[in-house]
């Protein structure tokens, strides 16, 4: 099934080249099912990019999903046009009184300030809290998982030596959980970022479990009891050349910036690098979609439930 997004929306026009199958509002108007409505909160500098990266992932399911684009009021971005958001975006205030099935917070660019240095740090908590009740799962990525875990549990973040940067392996720990189902033993995903979440924090919180988790990268994937909360610590979105743009970016900066990991043949930034996580980010996204949101939002959406409906498998 579709992903219904405006008809404007540039993104979509790269989608249908890959055969991903989107329609406009007027055709889903005509649609006699109940669609799944997904807001993603885009923290991204590149909101552009992180769009298609995104909308790829939602696309693999047989839902119809319809999405929302959502930005903070407290932060003016600088790297997306305003025609663009004022066309394409919705502020938190103006979607707030709705009721969505899924909701995606991504990764930011403000990994190195303090939470609370952060110009829409509040804001953000507002949003974090109501997800509680507006939301049936919420799925947050990179800098939008620390900080939310910062949120709801009061776990700290703690500074790298050094950037975590490329792609990792990490290892599946519960199989049974509904969300890595399909996954194999070990499994490919990219990293980009200075600080992390450490694992025993994490594991003195009761309603936590970690679903994978990487010896080199640390922690990937955590969910609470309810799958209400899905935090990934990395960007299994990232498309093919994402992590070449940041570390070329960088290197025309000057900056120290070490070669991605595990990312090009023999470390060769001149050789394209192959792809080698997209059936896990796309098993990801489908099982969360599945499970954690489409199983447990009932036909008409008058209140998010408290069970899921993953909770017996």
């Amino acid at each position: 099934m579709p992903i219904k997004v405006q008809a404007e929306l540039p993104a979509r026009e790269t989608l249908e080249l890959e055969n991903v199958f989107t329609m406009d509002e007027n055709r889903a108007m005509h649609q006699d099912i109940r669609p799944i409505e997904v807001g993603i909160l885009n923290l991204m500098p590149l909101k552009e990019d992180t769009e298609l990266q995104i909308l790829r992932e939602l696309s693999n399911t047989p839902l119809q999903v319809d999405v929302t684009f959502v930005m903070v009021g407290s932060h003016e971005s600088r790297n997306t046009s305003s025609s663009h958001l004022n066309q394409f975006y919705q502020t938190f205030r103006e979607i707030k009184e709705r009721k969505f099935d899924g909701f995606i917070i991504t990764g930011a660019p403000v990994e190195l300030l303090e939470y609370e240095e952060v110009d829409y740090w509040k804001e953000f908590q507002e949003i974090c809290e109501w997800t509680k009740t507006n939301v049936t799962s919420t799925m947050h990525l990179c800098w939008g998982a620390q900080a939310a875990l910062y949120y709801h549990y009061g776990i700290p973040k703690r500074r790298l030596a050094q950037k975590m940067f490329g792609l990792f392996w990490h290892k599946v720990r519960n199989r049974k959980i509904p969300l890595v189902r399909g996954f194999d033993d070990y499994f490919l995903a990219p990293h980009s970022r200075h600080t992390d979440v450490p694992k025993e924090e994490i594991e003195k919180i009761q309603e936590l479990t970690i679903l994978s988790e990487s010896e080199e990268a640390g922690v990937f994937l955590v969910m609470d009891t309810t799958g209400k909360k899905i935090f990934v610590m990395g960007h299994p979105e990232y498309d093919r050349v994402t992590l070449h743009t940041e570390y070329m970016r960088d290197k025309e900066k000057g900056l120290a910036i070490q070669t991605p990991k595990n990312y090009y043949e023999a470390d060769d930034c001149t050789i394209r690098p192959n792809l080698q996580w997209r059936a896990h980010a796309n098993t990801l996204y489908t099982n969360w979609l599945n499970y954690y949101v489409y199983q447990a939002t009932p036909y008409e959406y008058t209140a998010v439930p408290s069970k899921r409906a993953s909770e017996n498998y």
